[in-house]
Order: C-alpha cells, then structure tokens, then sequence
C-alpha cells in the first residue's frame, strides 16, 4: 500500500508550481493579485435578467431580494476591476458604490427598452407561443437582456466587468455581441447561434438578425509602429427597420445599411446601401441528382448582389 505524501511537502510542491505558472503570465496579468470573478459577474448577470423579466429566482424569493442579491455579489467584483486599473483601495470602492447605484437607477429604464424586444420577439415569430416561452427559452432576449446591462456599465467607464458579462451570454447562447455596440429597442435575434455583432456596430430601432449573421470590420488601420488604432469607427451601422438574413456578413465603420433594407442569406455588403433596399445573391447554379441522373436546375451565371 502507497504511503500518502507528507502534507508539508505537498503544499510546498504546489507553491513552487504555482510560482512557475505565474512566472510565465503576461507582465500585465503578474501584476494582479485580484481580479474580478467571471463566475460570480456571470451568475449575478442572470439573476439581474431574470428579474428584469419577470422571471423568480429561487423559490420564495421576491424581485427586489434578487436585485439586492445581485448587489451584493456585484460591487465586490466592481471593485476588483477597478483595482486592476491601478487605482487604490478607497477610490475602488467609491466608483463601485457609484456604478451600482447608477445600475439601479437605470434597471427600469432597461427593462423597459427589454420589453419592446420582447414585444417585437413575439411579433416576427410565428413559432412564439407566448411571451413567457420567450423570456424562459428564447437565447436571443438573453443575449439581449445581458448586453443591455453591460452596455450600461461599459457606457460608465466600467472595466472589465462588461466584457465578462457579455461574453457569459455568449456561451451559454452563442451570440456575442461586444458591450460597446449600440443597439436600439425593439431588436429581434432569431436563432442567434453564432451571430457577431462588433463594438462599434450602430443597430437602429425594430430591427431583425438571423442567425450567422456578422457585423464585422472590414480591415484594422493601424498606426506607423505597426500597432492597431483603437477606437475608431469599424463596423457598420443599420437604420431603423432592418432585416439581416441568416449568415449574411456586413463589414466596415462606414457601411450604412438604409432604413427598412433588408440583406437576405449568404450576402457579403461592404459599402452603403439606400433605405428600402433588398440585397441578394445572384442566382447560382444548382445540380440535382436523381436515379442516376443529373439535371441543371439552374443554368444562369451566377451574379454580383444586386441592390
């Protein structure tokens, strides 16, 4: 029978292999001793949608025990990001207190703005049984309902916390939207499975993606050391009214799509299209077989997308 490791020598094992994992870190990850949880950002970003709408926590508990909850679990976290900015102890904690209390402040202005997302969920799905079935099952209102709180943070100057937010409601619906991105009420994601929606990307009121769709950037400009310019304008913006078809790609910060547009499957757009537009493929030809046989469904060239 094996005789179990001395614990000293086990603990002392393990110190010299977390000594070797941090001394390979990135400089700026050494730095931190603290960081914010991802796990604990994450479950109190469900509670908080799941509030907004209407849907209880565990059993017993009341709406405004789960946003009290959700306090509690998020300011600790906010701090820690703070801190990982470089800011001391005390200023931490007061943009901490600050920011949560702003989140509560602004809870019912979003949920309003959630509302009419859900309104419009019901509105352009046949299959939407109710309300409920969209708010309980529906990836897209989560997605959503997640990025409307991160925006809000990330809007305040919050850092880091934004980000794990949205990139929690991209695992668990895979559809990533970047915090940055503005979005107006009243926007339907149907599917969503792999929908991209970059940090610079302007979507207008009432507007409907399918899923696959990318709001992406054309190209990254960067500067004369060879480095990346950040912040400027790199993805596309959508007007009011626009419908965006499964797995279509829309690329640049200075393509603008027309109000009531619609882009349909499988399209690349990367310039400006007026409003009213319809975007689509040109036809391609299609094989069939059959019994052994093969028939030209289509025999037309295929086109460039016409406007």
């Amino acid at each position: 029978m094996a005789v179990p490791a001395h614990p000293t020598r086990i603990r002392n094992a393990s110190v010299r292999t977390a000594r070797a994992i941090a001394a390979q870190l990135a400089p700026e990850l050494r730095r931190h001793r603290s960081l914010p949880s991802d796990v604990a950002v994450a479950w109190a970003g469900s509670r908080l949608c799941g509030a907004l709408l209407g849907l209880q926590g565990v059993a017993g508990e009341s709406r405004a025990e789960v946003i009290d909850d959700c306090v509690d679990i998020l300011e600790p976290e906010l701090c820690a990001a703070f801190r990982a900015t470089g800011l001391g102890e005390q200023p931490s904690n007061a943009k901490a207190r600050r920011s949560v209390r702003s989140l509560l402040a602004a809870l019912p202005k979003i949920q309003r703005t959630l509302m009419l997302d859900l309104h419009a969920a019901y509105e352009r799905d046949p299959a939407a049984t109710s309300r409920t079935e969209i708010a309980l099952a529906y990836p897209g209102i989560r997605a959503l309902c997640i990025y409307r709180i991160a925006h809000h943070f990330h809007r305040h100057g919050v850092p880091l916390v934004p980000r794990i937010l949205t990139e929690s409601a991209h695992a668990s619906t895979g559809i990533d939207i970047h915090p940055g991105a503005e979005i107006g009420a009243g926007c339907f994601i149907d599917h969503g499975t792999s929908v991209v929606i970059g940090e610079t990307t302007v979507i207008g009121r009432n507007c409907t993606l399918y899923q696959g769709v990318t709001l992406g950037a054309r190209r990254f400009d960067r500067a004369k050391d060879g480095s990346i310019r950040r912040g400027l304008k790199r993805h596309p913006t959508l007007r009011d009214g626009v419908t965006v078809y499964a797995n279509a790609t829309i690329l640049g910060g200075s393509t603008i799509i027309g109000s009531g547009s619609t882009i349909a499957a499988s399209v690349l757009v990367q310039e400006s299209v007026p409003s009213r537009s319809v975007v689509r493929p040109g036809k391609n030809e299609i094989i069939v077989a059959r019994s052994g046989r093969t028939h030209a469904a289509s025999k037309k060239r295929a086109k460039s997308p016409t406007h």
